[in-house]
């Protein structure tokens, strides 16, 4: 079901002109509300006025995490607080939070976009959704939790803990729809074999997932294990919260509401617009916001775009899965790595499960990756890892695929099931302890 159909599927000659007048207004809202955006322009010797289509976003200036540290809290703030209604802040473990105020429209705005994503699910009144994201200062919960009522649909807000209760909600209230991060899903996939429910005792149909970077493999998983169809929810608390983008029925990338947010891909490196489909760091422009719009704001994520039209009949711009993100790459011996690239070998093995660690380190001022990984129970069946031969050959097994895929050597350390710690919020990946004195 499509939403919102005048502004879903609006020509782009039709969305490129409504894009061009709300960025202009846009330009002079925070022109004349945000100093920090007023300096830059005025240190460019761009006015308001210059900027008449969206083609001229080219002239504006870049914001990035730091500038809004920097501005902490309020600084980036273009309402006053008398129209502020809720602030949320990020969940970054370095440096000072991101703080982002809403007025009662950025709510009604966020709102209707995530309205937006959960009808591209298949979700309807008739359904009964969980919301699993932690509610409180990270975006997720209450975002989603305002798109279901938005819809019509019956909200469990379970949030995360308590996932045994939760796992018995969902059989004996017929939940049929949840939000979630994708490790949690699977979490809860565990916790339900663990409980004895199986896969015909719930009616789970439909699954967004976010906040956290997923494959194909984990998507197969998740599907397989819960009986539903796995979608993509994307979003950033310093844009708007989950809503930016979203997979239709037919799952092949993620529809950017455009009319709210407008996206660019550029060169990390020498900030350069590049063209449609070519991968790069991913930048959006709040059109609408009033509490703390942002102007070309810097995400970090990497992906491509297409404007190529979508058989769901949805016309939006596209953004392709992220395949990392500049900030959070590693770069080990020279070479560029993504966690991603490493969870897609360990899925496309079927002795190992969805549960990995990386541990990168500086041994004799040379770089050492070393990847822990679960065995799944029925390859596992209580072996000695330390003895057992078949599993020491698992590992050469998958430290050769890693190689091929890589071009760098892995120390691969196999693990016993449930072993490696869980979260039931966004889970971590990765420990570098170069950067540890």
């Amino acid at each position: 079901m499509i939403w919102n159909p005048d502004k879903e599927c609006m020509s782009r000659e039709e969305m490129r002109t409504l894009q061009g007048k709300r960025l202009h207004k846009m330009v002079d809202y925070v022109y004349h509300n945000v100093p920090f955006y007023r300096h830059k322009l005025q240190a460019l010797g761009i006015l308001p006025d210059d900027i008449t289509t969206i083609d001229d976003i080219r002239k504006l200036p870049f914001t990035t995490k730091q500038d809004l540290r920097d501005n902490y809290p309020f600084g980036l703030q273009a309402a006053p607080m008398s129209e502020i209604i809720r602030v949320h802040a990020s969940t970054g473990t370095t440096g000072k939070p991101t703080i982002v105020g809403y007025t009662r429209h950025d709510i009604g705005v966020w709102s209707e976009c995530m309205t937006r994503c959960l009808s591209a699910y298949g979700v309807t009144r008739d359904d009964i959704f969980s919301v699993a994201y932690g509610y409180g200062l990270f975006t997720g919960g209450l975002g989603a939790h305002y798109g279901v009522e938005n819809l019509g649909a019956a909200v469990v807000p379970a949030s995360t803990g308590n996932s045994e209760k939760h796992c018995r909600l969902i059989c004996d209230l017929g939940i049929t729809g949840i939000a979630c991060t994708p490790s949690y899903a699977l979490y809860l996939a565990e916790t339900m074999e663990r409980l004895g429910i199986k896969r015909e005792d719930i009616h789970l149909r439909i699954g967004a997932f976010g906040a956290e970077p997923w494959t194909e493999n984990m998507r197969h998983e998740i599907e397989s294990r819960l009986g539903l169809k796995a979608y993509n929810l994307y979003g950033l608390s310093e844009i708007m919260g989950p809503c930016v983008s979203y997979e239709c029925s037919e799952q092949h990338y993620s529809h950017i509401n455009e009319d709210h947010f407008f996206p660019e891909i550029i060169n990390p490196d020498t900030l350069k617009p590049l063209p449609m489909g070519e991968t790069g760091e991913l930048v959006f422009t709040t059109l609408t916001k009033e509490g703390m719009p942002l102007l070309r704001y810097r995400t970090k994520d990497l992906c491509s775009l297409t404007d190529e039209p979508c058989p769901c009949g949805r016309t939006s711009v596209r953004m392709t899965p992220i395949v990392g993100r500049s900030d959070d790459m590693l770069i080990i011996r020279g070479i560029n790595v993504f966690p991603s690239q490493v969870e897609s070998v360990i899925l496309s093995t079927e002795e190992f499960a969805p549960r990995y660690l990386l541990v990168v380190d500086r041994v004799n001022n040379l770089d050492t990756l070393q990847v822990q990984v679960e065995v799944r129970p029925e390859y596992f069946r209580g072996a000695d890892f330390d003895t057992l031969a078949p599993l020491e050959a698992l590992e050469k097994k998958l430290e050769k695929k890693l190689k091929s895929v890589l071009s760098i050597s892995a120390k691969v350390q196999l693990k016993a099931p449930g072993t490696i710690e869980r979260s039931q919020g966004k889970s971590k990946f990765v420990i570098d302890k170069r950067h540890i004195k």
